[in-house]
């Protein structure tokens, strides 16, 4: 049987043995060939199902976890592949490979274990590193979707183009759905590709639209087609979150009506704007690690005035008298990755909330002091800062004893929200280390 773990020994192994400028050059050839080895070595096992792609900078993961659940009430078999983890059918298991999108062996083998299973469809989230790495070769796309496009992995890509170019790879590959999220200003980039069928998704625009949309911090209702759904996960991202599934789910033939008990149904996303309590004050976990989605998280959870959360719209939420505080707890990712986001962190954080505590995320290799303070040099871009300096900043690099301070700050009605890490069981730090960790599991101990 094929042993992995030997294969990316001796990879590795040649890998150290070739001068860099040379692998550089010839990776592209490398990495391609690995892909099409892994898929022949499997037998294809993607040509025997319906593989559904999502791509875009946010969103993926709820994305996939809500096509999931959509076509599980239906009946159908499927599998997943994503951040939030692996699943066969009933068969599921964490995602600790620090990749949302695995290897190609290990993608190929997933989809003959998946075909094996009896699964007819298999959805997964596409990255651009993946596709970069040509992890997507040697895969038979039968649907793609676009979920949105903002700057992000810089470093790697080179470029905000490179990095967009790499995500439009999946719709040149595939022909047959395209899925298209309207409302996205970037949207013309990958609307370009043809395909048997294409359907656009949206809140102000779109095939599939959310029409008389009210909003609250931890839910939604809106109304499309006529079917009227109330969700129990807040965020105008996540209500396109559900539209993209929605539209993914109607291209497959499965009706409106029959996915309103599915969505009603799903009580949380797994780190992803997760409420672990609400009384007498709420924590929020979530994933936000672009400067967009931690804008978006705060507006949903704490800013009255936003437009995301228009009072009007939410006739009996306590936010509107705007009495309860947003405490944050976060950081940002090390290893040299996206280090122009962290002043941005530091200048939204200080816009949107009362007490912000800096603290480890994944900090690799680097310096953890040095990447906090990266984060607070953004304070110095904020005209009308609702904290005082130094009075409600806080610097604890311990993640565990920053969320236990932001719990004792928290008084009645407050809302603590902690970024950066979502549902993830590992923390990655430094000599290629990974330490158990999970916020959620922290915060349930404190709390009890």
């Amino acid at each position: 049987m094929f042993n992995e773990r030997l294969l990316d020994k001796t990879l590795y192994r040649i890998k150290k043995l070739i001068p860099k400028s040379v692998f550089v050059f010839f990776a592209p050839y490398y990495h391609a060939g690995l892909a099409h080895l892994g898929s022949v070595y499997y037998g294809n096992p993607s040509k025997s199902l319906k593989v559904i792609g999502v791509t875009g900078t946010k969103g993926k993961s709820t994305t996939v976890y809500l096509i999931s659940k959509i076509f599980e009430g239906a009946g159908e078999p499927i599998a997943t592949i994503g951040s939030l983890g692996f699943k066969i059918k009933d068969r599921e298991w964490p995602n600790l490979l620090k990749m949302t999108m695995p290897g190609r062996f290990k993608l190929q083998k997933f989809f003959y274990e998946a075909k094996k299973a009896g699964c007819k469809y298999v959805v997964l989230e596409v990255t651009s590193e993946g596709i970069k790495q040509k992890r997507h070769l040697g895969i038979n796309f039968d649907c793609a979707v676009f979920t949105n496009l903002h700057k992000e992995h810089l470093e790697s890509h080179g470029s905000f183009e490179n990095y967009s170019r790499a995500k439009q790879e999946l719709f040149a590959r595939t022909s047959n759905i395209h899925v298209l999220n309207a409302d996205d200003k970037n949207v013309e980039l990958f609307s370009k590709f043809s395909s048997k069928r294409t359907i656009f998704y949206g809140i102000e625009s779109g095939d599939m639209r959310a029409k008389n949309l009210e909003l609250k911090p931890d839910g939604a209702s809106f109304n499309v087609y006529g079917t009227r759904f109330d969700i129990n996960f807040g965020g105008r991202f996540n209500v396109l979150n559900c539209l993209a599934a929605l539209s993914v789910a109607a291209m497959y033939g499965i009706d409106l009506p029959s996915t309103k008990p599915v969505l009603e149904g799903i009580k949380n996303i797994p780190g992803r704007m997760e409420f672990i309590q609400k009384e007498p004050f709420s924590v929020v976990v979530d994933y936000a690690h672009t400067p967009e989605s931690l804008e978006q998280v705060y507006q949903t959870l704490g800013n009255p005035k936003s437009q995301i959360l228009n009072p009007k719209q939410i006739p009996n939420s306590k936010i509107q008298n705007s009495k309860h505080r947003l405490i944050c707890v976060l950081g940002a990712a090390g290893g040299g990755r996206d280090k122009w986001k962290r002043p941005e962190f530091g200048r939204i954080a200080g816009e949107y909330c009362d007490e912000i505590i800096l603290t480890d995320e994944d900090p690799y290799d680097e310096n953890p002091e040095e990447i906090i303070n990266q984060i607070s040099s953004g304070f110095s871009k904020i005209p009308n800062s609702k904290f005082q300096i130094p009075n409600s900043f806080h610097k604890i690099l311990d993640r565990k004893e920053a969320i236990k301070t932001a719990l004792i700050f928290a008084k009645q009605d407050d809302v603590v929200v902690i970024t950066g890490k979502g549902s993830e069981i590992s923390m990655a730090v430094a000599g290629g280390k990974k330490i158990p960790w999970s916020d959620k599991e922290i915060v349930r101990e404190f709390l009890r």
